[in-house]
């Protein structure tokens, strides 16, 4: 009834546990990225078939599980290997295989930071397309992420949360990643400045649609670091969530300044190709 599709790369901590969390599903394929650790071998010893793929980006390497992974089914589940399915969720999905009128759903996912979900400061419910119908949905690279091409009528919202250990294997992994991961915005912040943003989203669009201009709007501001801090902590009410919460909200302010810095630094690169005629020079 429902294929899953997951991404991997040096995943062995987590994905023995993503592959138990979808055992009720009878197609498992994992899209590996070149991993070096026990990932292939835990994922073929738990039952899921593997191909492998170089990484490029998340959309693309989506898109390549969708057009050549031989899925079975007609509905798909796109997760990657730090999430998990809680049994109601997987209720909910194989309700909506069966009788869904969407050709898509959005998932919301909880944060889970070590063993502790943030409720507050992990901003739930967030949302991501990541079940739909093999024929119809794909998916567009933005920024570090990707969005499902289907307009906002085709796609429905379900209930029950994904669980998203984003902190599985460390703290200094997850700075790893979002080094990477902030040059891609950078790279989006920079396009996005000449564009002009979609107001009618913020008032009349679906949660998700608000979320998208919100984020397009806040690459205008100033101080995005600190107001980034505020919003997490005090406004979302980051504070109750203890401790975590706190150190959570630090490190969304720490990203959103390596962004800042990134897009200085390549608006500086290229005044200075301008200004050099498209060449740079050297010292």
């Amino acid at each position: 009834m429902i294929s899953v599709l997951i991404l991997t790369l040096n995943e062995e901590i987590n994905i023995g546990a993503c592959l138990d969390s979808v055992s009720w599903a009878d197609d498992a394929l994992v899209l590996d990225s070149g991993s070096e650790d026990r990932t292939v071998e835990i994922a073929e010893a738990k039952g899921a078939r593997v191909m492998h793929r170089p990484f490029d980006d998340f959309a693309s390497q989506r898109n390549y599980g969708l057009r050549e992974g031989n899925l079975r089914h007609g509905w798909v589940l796109h997760l990657d290997a730090d999430e998990r399915v809680t049994p109601s969720l997987r209720d909910e999905l194989q309700a909506k295989a069966r009788r869904g009128t969407m050709r898509a759903y959005r998932v919301p996912s909880k944060l889970m930071f070590r063993d502790t979900w943030l409720k507050h400061s992990g901003m739930y419910p967030t949302y991501q397309v990541r079940f739909g119908r093999r024929d119809a949905l794909t998916f567009t690279q933005v920024g570090h992420g990707q969005r499902g091409d289907l307009s906002a009528e085709q796609v429905g919202t379900l209930d029950e949360p994904l669980l998203h250990y984003a902190f599985s294997k460390g703290i200094a992994d997850w700075v790893q990643r979002h080094n990477r991961y902030s040059t891609d915005e950078a790279v989006h912040a920079l396009e996005a400045e000449g564009q002009s943003i979609d107001w009618s989203a913020l008032f009349r669009g679906d949660a998700q649609a608000r979320r998208r201009a919100l984020k397009d709007l806040s690459y205008r501001l100033p101080c995005r670091p600190l107001l980034r801090f505020f919003y997490v902590y005090l406004w979302r009410m980051g504070f109750l969530d203890g401790r975590p919460g706190f150190d959570y909200a630090v490190l969304l302010s720490f990203y959103e300044y390596l962004i800042g810095l990134k897009r200085r630094e390549r608006t500086r690169g290229e005044e200075g190709r301008d200004q050099d005629g498209g060449k740079e020079t050297s010292a």
